[in-house]
């Protein structure tokens, strides 16, 4: 069981006073020759086991670009300088009813230095590089509506909702 947060709600359920906070998550766009970099998520995993993503976290105390440089080196081993990314989407996210609510934040890197490998096995059993047109499934859905809306052009999408 996940400790409860400072803010005194679970995951699942409204702040003391009715208020319900969102969730914050970051997300790597890593793209080379027009494949985009994704990972199969291990099927034991809490959320969306034997499933395609993004390399992806939540923030803790940091800031959202912060957590995107720490996640990328800690999953994939990849060295991304705060600079080279941009935010390119952002997903407006309800998994399912009653759950709290996410904002995904979705950053392009333009450089990093460093191969993709696995570093957290327990969580990702792969790394691979798809066409941005034609993406694996299963996929998280989120993670196909935030490509679609990047090589679109959008910068906000819902899913969920």
């Amino acid at each position: 069981m996940s400790p409860t947060p400072p803010d005194g709600s679970d995951q699942n359920t409204a702040h003391r006073d009715g208020t319900v906070l969102h969730v914050v998550g970051v997300h790597l766009f890593l793209e080379r020759d027009g494949k985009v970099l994704l990972g199969l998520r291990h099927p034991d995993s809490a959320f969306a086991g034997n499933t395609w993503h993004f390399l992806a976290g939540h923030c803790e105390a940091e800031s959202a670009v912060a957590c995107l440089v720490r996640e990328a080196r800690e999953e994939a081993g990849l060295v991304i300088e705060p600079g080279d990314v941009e935010l390119v989407h952002v997903a407006h996210v309800v998994d399912r009813p009653g759950e709290r609510p996410r904002m995904q934040l979705v950053f392009r890197a333009r450089r990093w230095q460093g191969t993709p490998r696995l570093r957290e096995p327990d969580k990702c059993l792969a790394w691979s590089w798809w066409s941005a047109k034609e993406l694996p499934e299963p996929i998280v859905p989120y993670t196909r509506v935030a490509i679609e809306g990047v090589l679109a052009g959008l910068t906000y999408s819902e899913v969920g909702w």
